[in-house]
Protein backbone atom coordinates (compact mmCIF):
# COMPACT_ATOMS: atom_id res chain seq x y z
CA UNK A 1 0.00 0.00 0.00
CA UNK A 2 0.92 3.54 -0.55
CA UNK A 3 3.03 4.77 2.45
CA UNK A 4 1.22 8.00 2.49
CA UNK A 5 -2.30 6.16 3.46
CA UNK A 6 -0.61 6.51 7.12
CA UNK A 7 0.83 10.10 6.70
CA UNK A 8 -1.32 13.55 7.04
CA UNK A 9 -1.28 16.13 5.03
CA UNK A 10 -2.36 19.00 6.63
CA UNK A 11 -2.86 21.00 3.44
CA UNK A 12 -5.91 19.07 1.73
CA UNK A 13 -9.41 19.39 2.72
CA UNK A 14 -10.74 15.85 2.04
CA UNK A 15 -10.61 13.16 4.79
CA UNK A 16 -8.61 10.26 3.16
CA UNK A 17 -6.06 7.92 5.12
CA UNK A 18 -3.73 8.77 2.23
CA UNK A 19 -3.81 12.91 2.06
CA UNK A 20 -4.92 13.45 5.73
CA UNK A 21 -7.68 14.94 7.56
CA UNK A 22 -8.97 17.30 9.87
CA UNK A 23 -9.25 21.04 9.90
CA UNK A 24 -5.57 22.06 10.76
CA UNK A 25 -6.14 25.60 10.00
CA UNK A 26 -5.20 26.97 13.39
CA UNK A 27 -1.50 26.27 12.56
CA UNK A 28 0.69 29.18 11.59
CA UNK A 29 2.90 27.14 9.64
CA UNK A 30 1.71 25.43 6.57
CA UNK A 31 3.84 22.47 5.00
CA UNK A 32 4.73 22.10 1.55
CA UNK A 33 3.13 18.83 0.23
CA UNK A 34 5.35 16.02 -1.31
CA UNK A 35 7.94 16.66 1.24
CA UNK A 36 9.21 12.89 0.46
CA UNK A 37 8.40 13.17 -3.40
CA UNK A 38 11.91 11.46 -4.50
CA UNK A 39 11.88 9.26 -1.95
CA UNK A 40 8.15 8.08 -2.39
CA UNK A 41 8.78 7.76 -6.24
CA UNK A 42 12.21 6.33 -6.09
CA UNK A 43 12.53 4.14 -2.74
CA UNK A 44 9.01 2.24 -2.76
CA UNK A 45 9.26 1.12 -6.11
CA UNK A 46 12.68 -0.33 -5.57
CA UNK A 47 11.60 -1.75 -2.20
CA UNK A 48 7.86 -2.96 -3.83
CA UNK A 49 9.82 -4.61 -6.33
CA UNK A 50 12.47 -6.36 -4.28
CA UNK A 51 10.25 -7.44 -2.17
CA UNK A 52 7.58 -8.90 -4.52
CA UNK A 53 11.11 -10.94 -6.32
CA UNK A 54 12.07 -12.37 -2.78
CA UNK A 55 8.68 -13.50 -1.94
CA UNK A 56 7.38 -15.32 -5.40
CA UNK A 57 11.10 -16.77 -5.44
CA UNK A 58 11.15 -17.87 -1.51
CA UNK A 59 7.55 -19.00 -1.12
CA UNK A 60 8.05 -20.72 -4.65
CA UNK A 61 10.86 -22.76 -3.02
CA UNK A 62 9.02 -23.70 -0.31
CA UNK A 63 6.23 -24.71 -2.01
CA UNK A 64 8.51 -27.38 -3.99
CA UNK A 65 9.81 -28.80 -1.16
CA UNK A 66 6.58 -29.20 0.46
CA UNK A 67 5.46 -30.50 -2.79
CA UNK A 68 8.11 -33.67 -2.45
CA UNK A 69 7.23 -33.98 1.15
CA UNK A 70 5.14 -37.39 1.19
CA UNK A 71 4.17 -37.02 5.10
CA UNK A 72 2.89 -33.65 6.14
CA UNK A 73 2.85 -32.92 9.21
CA UNK A 74 0.91 -30.10 11.51
CA UNK A 75 3.64 -27.45 10.97
CA UNK A 76 2.94 -28.05 7.47
CA UNK A 77 -0.53 -27.37 7.20
CA UNK A 78 0.09 -23.78 9.15
CA UNK A 79 2.71 -23.08 6.30
CA UNK A 80 -0.07 -24.22 3.55
CA UNK A 81 -1.82 -20.95 4.98
CA UNK A 82 1.14 -18.79 5.47
CA UNK A 83 2.30 -19.27 2.10
CA UNK A 84 -1.29 -18.32 0.22
CA UNK A 85 -1.53 -15.60 2.05
CA UNK A 86 2.06 -14.30 1.55
CA UNK A 87 1.84 -15.23 -2.32
CA UNK A 88 -1.58 -13.38 -2.19
CA UNK A 89 0.06 -10.54 -0.32
CA UNK A 90 3.10 -9.88 -2.64
CA UNK A 91 0.85 -10.17 -5.65
CA UNK A 92 -0.76 -6.77 -4.41
CA UNK A 93 3.13 -5.05 -4.65
CA UNK A 94 3.37 -4.43 -8.39
CA UNK A 95 0.08 -2.31 -8.57
CA UNK A 96 1.54 -0.57 -5.12
CA UNK A 97 4.95 0.04 -6.75
CA UNK A 98 3.47 1.54 -9.91
CA UNK A 99 0.87 3.70 -7.88
CA UNK A 100 4.18 4.87 -5.51
CA UNK A 101 6.10 5.78 -8.63
CA UNK A 102 3.70 7.42 -10.52
CA UNK A 103 -0.11 7.40 -9.85
CA UNK A 104 -3.05 4.94 -9.94
CA UNK A 105 -3.92 3.71 -13.76
CA UNK A 106 -5.80 0.83 -12.57
CA UNK A 107 -9.70 2.28 -11.91
CA UNK A 108 -11.89 2.33 -8.55
CA UNK A 109 -13.41 -1.38 -9.02
CA UNK A 110 -9.57 -2.61 -8.98
CA UNK A 111 -8.62 0.10 -6.18
CA UNK A 112 -11.12 -1.71 -3.68
CA UNK A 113 -10.17 -5.36 -4.65
CA UNK A 114 -6.68 -4.62 -4.12
CA UNK A 115 -6.73 -2.53 -0.53
CA UNK A 116 -8.88 -6.14 0.09
CA UNK A 117 -6.44 -8.47 -0.89
CA UNK A 118 -3.81 -5.90 0.79
CA UNK A 119 -5.38 -6.24 4.33
CA UNK A 120 -6.94 -9.31 4.19
CA UNK A 121 -3.34 -11.33 3.81
CA UNK A 122 -1.43 -8.88 5.84
CA UNK A 123 -3.71 -9.44 9.28
CA UNK A 124 -3.70 -13.37 8.15
CA UNK A 125 -0.27 -13.64 7.98
CA UNK A 126 0.21 -12.46 11.21
CA UNK A 127 -2.90 -14.18 13.14
CA UNK A 128 -1.30 -17.66 11.55
CA UNK A 129 2.01 -16.59 13.24
CA UNK A 130 0.35 -16.57 16.24
CA UNK A 131 -1.61 -20.02 15.94
CA UNK A 132 1.72 -21.25 14.97
CA UNK A 133 3.11 -20.29 18.02
CA UNK A 134 0.54 -21.80 20.20
CA UNK A 135 0.68 -24.76 17.93
CA UNK A 136 4.27 -25.13 19.06
CA UNK A 137 3.52 -24.12 22.62
CA UNK A 138 1.21 -27.18 22.56
CA UNK A 139 3.53 -29.65 20.79
CA UNK A 140 6.53 -28.87 23.38
CA UNK A 141 4.94 -27.99 26.50
CA UNK A 142 1.53 -30.24 26.37
CA UNK A 143 3.46 -33.23 23.89
CA UNK A 144 1.94 -35.72 26.23
CA UNK A 145 -1.95 -34.96 25.02
CA UNK A 146 -1.76 -31.97 22.60
CA UNK A 147 -2.35 -34.08 19.37
CA UNK A 148 -6.36 -33.40 19.20
CA UNK A 149 -6.06 -29.98 19.94
CA UNK A 150 -3.26 -29.47 17.14
CA UNK A 151 -5.30 -31.13 14.70
CA UNK A 152 -8.52 -29.19 15.78
CA UNK A 153 -6.68 -25.44 15.45
CA UNK A 154 -4.93 -26.76 12.45
CA UNK A 155 -8.06 -27.95 10.06
CA UNK A 156 -10.85 -26.12 11.51
CA UNK A 157 -10.09 -23.28 13.93
CA UNK A 158 -7.93 -21.30 11.63
CA UNK A 159 -10.38 -20.56 9.77
CA UNK A 160 -12.64 -19.24 12.06
CA UNK A 161 -9.32 -17.79 14.31
CA UNK A 162 -7.89 -16.19 11.18
CA UNK A 163 -9.71 -15.99 7.50
CA UNK A 164 -13.10 -14.82 8.59
CA UNK A 165 -11.80 -12.22 11.27
CA UNK A 166 -9.13 -11.04 8.05
CA UNK A 167 -12.05 -10.81 5.73
CA UNK A 168 -14.21 -9.33 8.04
CA UNK A 169 -11.40 -6.26 8.32
CA UNK A 170 -11.93 -5.57 4.64
CA UNK A 171 -15.25 -4.42 4.83
CA UNK A 172 -13.49 -0.40 5.16
CA UNK A 173 -11.75 -1.15 2.17
CA UNK A 174 -15.00 -2.10 0.00
CA UNK A 175 -17.13 0.82 1.69
CA UNK A 176 -13.97 3.25 1.75
CA UNK A 177 -11.24 2.61 -0.51
CA UNK A 178 -11.71 4.66 -3.81
CA UNK A 179 -9.87 6.48 -6.30
CA UNK A 180 -9.53 10.95 -6.46
CA UNK A 181 -7.56 13.31 -7.77
CA UNK A 182 -4.92 14.52 -5.86
CA UNK A 183 -4.20 17.53 -8.35
CA UNK A 184 -0.72 16.15 -9.68
CA UNK A 185 -1.83 12.47 -9.58
CA UNK A 186 -4.51 9.96 -9.05
CA UNK A 187 -4.65 7.99 -5.66
CA UNK A 188 -5.98 5.27 -4.22
CA UNK A 189 -6.84 5.14 -0.97
CA UNK A 190 -9.39 5.03 1.96
CA UNK A 191 -11.40 8.37 1.70
CA UNK A 192 -13.83 9.07 4.44
CA UNK A 193 -17.30 11.52 5.40
CA UNK A 194 -15.18 15.00 6.30
CA UNK A 195 -17.65 15.15 9.61
CA UNK A 196 -16.13 12.51 11.07
CA UNK A 197 -12.90 11.54 9.18
CA UNK A 198 -10.95 11.37 12.08
CA UNK A 199 -12.77 9.65 13.92
CA UNK A 200 -12.47 6.89 11.61
CA UNK A 201 -9.07 7.24 10.54
CA UNK A 202 -8.09 6.88 14.71
CA UNK A 203 -10.59 3.63 14.70
CA UNK A 204 -8.77 1.72 11.72
CA UNK A 205 -5.22 3.06 13.05
CA UNK A 206 -5.60 1.50 16.05
CA UNK A 207 -7.31 -1.44 14.71
CA UNK A 208 -4.25 -1.75 13.14
CA UNK A 209 -1.94 -1.18 16.06
CA UNK A 210 -4.03 -4.04 17.92
CA UNK A 211 -4.76 -6.70 15.26
CA UNK A 212 -1.58 -6.53 13.49
CA UNK A 213 0.75 -6.14 16.28
CA UNK A 214 -0.41 -6.05 19.80
CA UNK A 215 -3.03 -9.73 19.74
CA UNK A 216 -0.59 -11.82 17.89
CA UNK A 217 2.70 -10.59 19.57
CA UNK A 218 1.10 -11.00 23.08
CA UNK A 219 0.48 -14.63 21.71
CA UNK A 220 3.83 -14.86 20.27
CA UNK A 221 6.11 -13.67 23.16
CA UNK A 222 4.17 -15.57 25.34
CA UNK A 223 4.25 -18.95 23.93
CA UNK A 224 7.64 -18.83 22.92
CA UNK A 225 8.65 -17.28 26.59
CA UNK A 226 7.15 -20.41 27.78
CA UNK A 227 8.89 -22.60 25.26
CA UNK A 228 12.06 -21.21 26.16
CA UNK A 229 11.49 -21.94 29.70
CA UNK A 230 10.80 -25.64 28.80
CA UNK A 231 13.58 -26.20 26.84
CA UNK A 232 15.90 -24.70 29.36
CA UNK A 233 15.10 -27.48 32.17
CA UNK A 234 16.82 -30.61 32.16
CA UNK A 235 20.05 -31.25 29.96
CA UNK A 236 20.85 -29.13 27.40
CA UNK A 237 22.19 -30.69 24.15
CA UNK A 238 22.56 -30.25 20.41
CA UNK A 239 18.80 -30.16 19.80
CA UNK A 240 17.48 -28.06 22.55
CA UNK A 241 20.60 -25.48 21.64
CA UNK A 242 19.04 -25.20 18.17
CA UNK A 243 15.39 -25.22 19.41
CA UNK A 244 16.41 -21.88 21.69
CA UNK A 245 18.29 -20.22 18.95
CA UNK A 246 15.40 -20.73 16.63
CA UNK A 247 13.08 -19.51 19.29
CA UNK A 248 14.77 -16.51 19.76
CA UNK A 249 15.00 -15.89 16.20
CA UNK A 250 11.46 -16.47 15.86
CA UNK A 251 10.62 -13.46 18.43
CA UNK A 252 13.25 -10.85 16.97
CA UNK A 253 12.02 -11.14 13.41
CA UNK A 254 8.52 -10.23 14.18
CA UNK A 255 9.19 -7.28 16.34
CA UNK A 256 11.74 -5.85 14.87
CA UNK A 257 10.03 -5.87 11.46
CA UNK A 258 6.57 -4.84 12.85
CA UNK A 259 7.26 -2.81 15.59
CA UNK A 260 8.92 0.29 14.56
CA UNK A 261 5.84 0.32 11.76
CA UNK A 262 2.95 0.76 14.37
CA UNK A 263 5.12 2.73 16.65
CA UNK A 264 5.26 5.31 13.65
CA UNK A 265 1.23 4.67 12.84
CA UNK A 266 0.83 5.40 16.44
CA UNK A 267 2.86 8.93 17.08
CA UNK A 268 1.42 9.93 13.50
CA UNK A 269 -2.16 9.21 14.68
CA UNK A 270 -1.38 10.95 18.11
CA UNK A 271 -0.33 13.96 15.49
CA UNK A 272 -4.07 13.88 14.20
CA UNK A 273 -5.21 13.90 17.88
CA UNK A 274 -3.29 16.77 18.83
CA UNK A 275 -1.80 14.95 21.51
CA UNK A 276 1.53 15.25 20.24
CA UNK A 277 2.41 19.51 18.72
CA UNK A 278 2.39 19.05 14.91
CA UNK A 279 5.14 21.23 13.08
CA UNK A 280 6.71 20.31 9.58
CA UNK A 281 9.86 19.11 10.74
CA UNK A 282 7.97 16.40 12.74
CA UNK A 283 5.74 15.96 9.67
CA UNK A 284 8.95 15.46 7.15
CA UNK A 285 10.51 12.70 10.02
CA UNK A 286 7.26 11.48 9.94
CA UNK A 287 6.67 10.17 6.15
CA UNK A 288 10.00 9.02 5.94
CA UNK A 289 9.56 6.96 9.13
CA UNK A 290 6.90 5.89 8.20
CA UNK A 291 8.20 4.78 4.61
CA UNK A 292 11.15 3.07 5.91
CA UNK A 293 9.15 0.66 8.76
CA UNK A 294 6.28 0.19 6.48
CA UNK A 295 9.06 -1.53 3.74
CA UNK A 296 10.54 -3.59 6.83
CA UNK A 297 7.31 -5.03 8.06
CA UNK A 298 6.19 -6.16 4.52
CA UNK A 299 9.76 -7.53 4.77
CA UNK A 300 8.46 -9.70 6.89
CA UNK A 301 5.43 -11.09 5.00
CA UNK A 302 7.73 -11.85 2.18
CA UNK A 303 10.14 -13.42 5.17
CA UNK A 304 7.94 -15.60 6.84
CA UNK A 305 7.58 -18.99 5.34
CA UNK A 306 11.16 -18.87 4.72
CA UNK A 307 12.11 -18.46 7.77
CA UNK A 308 9.55 -20.69 10.00
CA UNK A 309 10.77 -23.64 7.11
CA UNK A 310 14.33 -23.16 6.80
CA UNK A 311 15.03 -22.75 10.52
CA UNK A 312 13.07 -26.55 10.65
CA UNK A 313 15.92 -29.12 11.32
CA UNK A 314 13.10 -31.34 8.61
CA UNK A 315 12.05 -29.29 6.18
CA UNK A 316 15.81 -28.56 5.51
CA UNK A 317 16.58 -32.26 4.98
CA UNK A 318 13.32 -32.63 2.56
CA UNK A 319 14.86 -29.40 0.64
CA UNK A 320 17.95 -31.35 -0.20
CA UNK A 321 16.03 -34.36 -0.44
CA UNK A 322 14.26 -32.65 -3.25
CA UNK A 323 17.37 -31.21 -4.78
CA UNK A 324 18.79 -34.57 -5.09
CA UNK A 325 15.88 -35.91 -6.93
CA UNK A 326 16.00 -32.95 -9.26
CA UNK A 327 19.50 -33.93 -10.29
CA UNK A 328 18.94 -37.71 -10.28
CA UNK A 329 16.58 -37.46 -12.35
CA UNK A 330 18.19 -34.88 -14.51
CA UNK A 331 20.75 -37.41 -14.61
CA UNK A 332 18.34 -40.38 -15.51
CA UNK A 333 17.24 -38.51 -18.81
CA UNK A 334 20.72 -37.55 -20.41
CA UNK A 335 22.80 -40.81 -19.67
CA UNK A 336 19.70 -43.34 -19.97
CA UNK A 337 17.66 -42.23 -23.11
CA UNK A 338 16.94 -45.94 -23.82
CA UNK A 339 16.59 -47.58 -20.68
CA UNK A 340 13.77 -47.20 -18.88
CA UNK A 341 14.70 -45.48 -15.29
CA UNK A 342 12.68 -44.46 -12.43
CA UNK A 343 13.75 -42.19 -9.27
CA UNK A 344 13.53 -43.13 -5.91
CA UNK A 345 11.29 -41.92 -3.90
CA UNK A 346 12.07 -39.34 -1.16
CA UNK A 347 12.15 -40.71 2.37
CA UNK A 348 10.21 -38.27 5.18
CA UNK A 349 10.18 -38.59 8.89
CA UNK A 350 7.23 -39.19 10.65
CA UNK A 351 5.96 -36.05 12.40
CA UNK A 352 7.73 -35.60 16.08
CA UNK A 353 6.40 -33.44 18.83
CA UNK A 354 10.13 -32.09 19.27
CA UNK A 355 9.58 -28.16 18.27
CA UNK A 356 13.09 -28.60 16.37
CA UNK A 357 12.19 -30.81 13.83
CA UNK A 358 9.02 -28.82 12.81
Amino acid sequence: MDYETWTVDFTFENNTEGSGSGDYSQYDEVCKRNLNGDLRKIFLPTVYTIIFVMGIVGNGLVVIVMGYQKVKTMTDKYRLHLLIADLLFVFTLPFWAVDAASSWYFGGFLCKIVNSIYTVNLYSSVLILAFISFDRYLAVVRATNSHKPRKLLAEKIIYVGVWLPATLLTVPDLVFAQVHDEGTRMMCDRVYPSESGNIWMTIFRFQHIFVGLVLPGLVILTCYCIIITKLSQGSKGLQKRRALKTTIILILAFFICWLPYCIAILVDTLVLLNVIQYNCTLQHHMETWIFVTEGLAYFHCCLNSILYAFLGVKFKKSAKSALTVNSRGSSLKILSKNKRGGLSSVSTESESSSFQSS
